[in-house]
C-alpha cells in the first residue's frame, strides 16, 4: 500500500489546509478505511488527522514527558496502517487504534531499563505538549506520579494511567488493553495500592492524596 500518513506526511499550509484537514476527517470511517485500504492517500492521511490527537494524549498519559513521544506515535500509526486490513468492521477502529496505541507503549516500557525508560529532564530539554498547562504545584505532582510509576510493572502502570491520568471508564481501560473487567480491576486495585503507599511518603503527593477518600489506606 502507499506510504502512510505517520511516514511522509506534508500536510498543507494555512487556514485552508484545517479545512480540508476537517472535511477529510469528518467522513465516515465506513468510506474512509475501504479507501485507505486501496492506497488513497487523501484518505489515510484523514484517518491519521481523525486519531493523532487521540493518540498522542494516550501515550503522553502513560509515558510522561519522553523525548521520544514522536517515535512512539509514529510506530503506533505504522502499526495501524500496517493491520488495517485485519480491522472487521470499519466503526470498532477508535478501540482498535486505542489498543495498538496501548500495546506500542507497553512495548516501550518493556524495552527499556527502568533506569533509562523514564526520565525527568529539565524543562528546556523537553518538548512542551500544548495542551498541558501546569502551575508548579501540579508540574511537581505529576513529576512525582511519574516516578512512582516508573517503579510499577508495565501492566500496572498502564492500568493506573488508564484510569486515572487520561481518567478512561473501567470497562474502557479493560477494552483497551484488551483483557476482562475482572483483570483489570485486580491490576488497577494492586497498583492504586502500590501508588498510595509509595506516595504518603512523597512530599509533592501527600496533600493531594489528603484531599480526597479515593486512595486505599
Amino acid at each position: 500500500m502507499a506510504v502512510s500518513p505517520a511516514e511522509d506526511l506534508a500536510p498543507e499550509e494555512g487556514e485552508e489546509a484545517e479545512v480540508i484537514h476537517a472535511f477529510r476527517s469528518s467522513r465516515p470511517l465506513e468510506q474512509l478505511v475501504p479507501e485507505a485500504l486501496a492506497g488513497d492517500v487523501a484518505a489515510q492521511e484523514a484517518l491519521f488527522h481523525r486519531f493523532v490527537d487521540g493518540v498522542e494524549r494516550r501515550l503522553y498519559r502513560i509515558l510522561g514527558r519522553d523525548p521520544e513521544l514522536a517515535d512512539v506515535m509514529q510506530e503506533v500509526f505504522l502499526e495501524v496502517f500496517r493491520n488495517l486490513g485485519h480491522l472487521r468492521e470499519p466503526a470498532a477502529m477508535p478501540g482498535w487504534v486505542g489498543q495498538i496505541t496501548v500495546a506500542t507503549a507497553r512495548k516501550k516500557i518493556r524495552s527499556r531499563s527502568r533506569r533509562r525508560w523514564l526520565r525527568f529532564f529539565p524543562p528546556e530539554e523537553v518538548p512542551e505538549v500544548e495542551h498541558v498547562d501546569e502551575d508548579d504545584e501540579v508540574r511537581a505532582a505529576m513529576q512525582a506520579t511519574y516516578r512512582i510509576l516508573d517503579t510499577m510493572g508495565a501492566d500496572l502502570r498502564i492500568a493506573f494511567a488508564l484510569r486515572h491520568l487520561d481518567q478512561l471508564e473501567l470497562t474502557d481501560v479493560a477494552e483497551s488493553v484488551g483483557v476482562s473487567l475482572a483483570t483489570i480491576k485486580r491490576r488497577l486495585r494492586k497498583a492504586e495500592e502500590l501508588f498510595a503507599a509509595r506516595a504518603r511518603r512523597d512530599e509533592a503527593l501527600v496533600d493531594w492524596l489528603e484531599r480526597g477518600e479515593r486512595w486505599p489506606s
